[in-house]
């Protein structure tokens, strides 16, 4: 299982996938707002979304799950 985790501390801005969405590489599964840009959130390999660990408008720090993805 692959976790996709924040790359920096922002705000969920929006979570581009449901649980259940097939993802492949490269594909946004979550936007992140810092400082007033908008940062894509990428799966790094391909799967199935198992699950969504965050909400939009939460706030999150650098290293937080974001998405869990079962290859």
């Amino acid at each position: 299982m692959e976790e996709i985790k924040a790359s920096m501390a922002g705000n969920v801005w929006k979570i581009t996938v449901n649980t259940g969405d097939e993802v492949k590489p490269g594909d946004e599964v979550v936007i992140l707002e810092s400082m007033k840009m908008e940062i894509p959130i990428a799966a790094e390999s391909a799967g199935t979304v198992e699950s969504i660990v965050v909400e939009e408008g939460s706030f999150i720090n650098e290293g937080d799950v974001l998405v869990k993805i079962q290859s």
